[in-house]
């Protein structure tokens, strides 16, 4: 909802079918609404740089921001709403100019009937193509997200607690291997593992050797190598296995 490719359909697509519906569809209400001073044409592209303006203020932010706002389902919508609102106060204020005697409010009423029975399909499609698109986006429960900030208290990653595979302890930093789709990622923090250990804890994600948390939803067996080292296979392919020291051995076997 808030990734760079999402902003970028959002900024791009929803002026333009704003314009294509408003030109091609020629609504006879929409017609009449703008055929005044330099006729509906005119003011359509004038009225969609509007748009434009208002959704590069709106999505830079939201997507710079993304990882501090924790943009759940609802909170999105409102945000959305917020967009056709202040399009229509802004949209509503140019065409007020253009009538001259004709009130604010009545010019934002009809203003915002036209954002509604236009740029709300948009909207809806777009939802229901992220829906089908990452499905690992939705209906996360608030409670399954994980939020890691850094050194600093600053908040850095938020991610649901079972895509985490494990995190590794590296000098000053963690590194964090979660699944993101069908892909493995891996995000570097800096912080410690004591830093995150209350975290991991509230989680289900448990310390498995000094330098190594491991999320148990993963594991799939606890190994001996010939040197004689458990190590704990995970149910991704291609993840190496991770070390587990006799001391955190029964812990982690009872949750299998």
């Amino acid at each position: 909802m808030t990734s760079p490719s999402a902003m970028l359909m959002h900024i791009l697509a929803l002026p333009v079918f704003f314009l294509g519906f408003v030109l091609i569809y020629q609504s006879q209400w929409i017609d009449e609404f703008l055929s005044v001073a330099s006729g509906p044409t005119i003011n359509t592209l004038l009225l969609t740089c509007i748009l434009i303006g208002v959704m590069l203020l709106s999505r830079i932010p939201m997507t710079i921001l993304r990882a501090h706002l924790n943009m759940s389902w609802w909170k999105y919508t409102i945000w959305s709403l917020g967009e056709l609102f202040v399009f229509s106060c802004f949209a509503a204020l140019y065409v007020a100019l253009l009538y001259g005697d004709y009130g604010y409010f009545p010019a934002l009423g009809e203003c915002l009937r036209l954002s509604f029975a236009t740029i709300s399909y948009p909207y809806i499609i777009f939802a229901m193509l992220l829906t089908l698109v990452r499905p690992d986006e939705i209906d996360v429960n608030e409670e399954d997200l994980v939020r890691f900030t850094d050194s600093t208290g600053r908040l850095k990653l938020v991610i649901a607690h079972d895509v985490i595979l494990y995190i590794e302890a590296q000098e000053n930093y963690i590194s964090i291997h979660y699944m993101e789709g069908e892909h493995k990622k891996e995000y570097s923090l800096r912080q410690s593992m004591r830093g995150i250990e209350d975290l991991m804890e509230r989680h289900g994600i448990i310390r498995c050797q000094r330098s190594y948390f491991v999320n148990p939803r993963h594991v799939k067996v606890l190994r001996r190598d010939k040197e004689g080292m458990i190590q704990a296979e995970l149910d991704i392919r291609d993840i190496k296995p991770v070390p587990v020291s006799p001391k955190y051995y029964e812990e982690l076997s009872k949750m299998l």
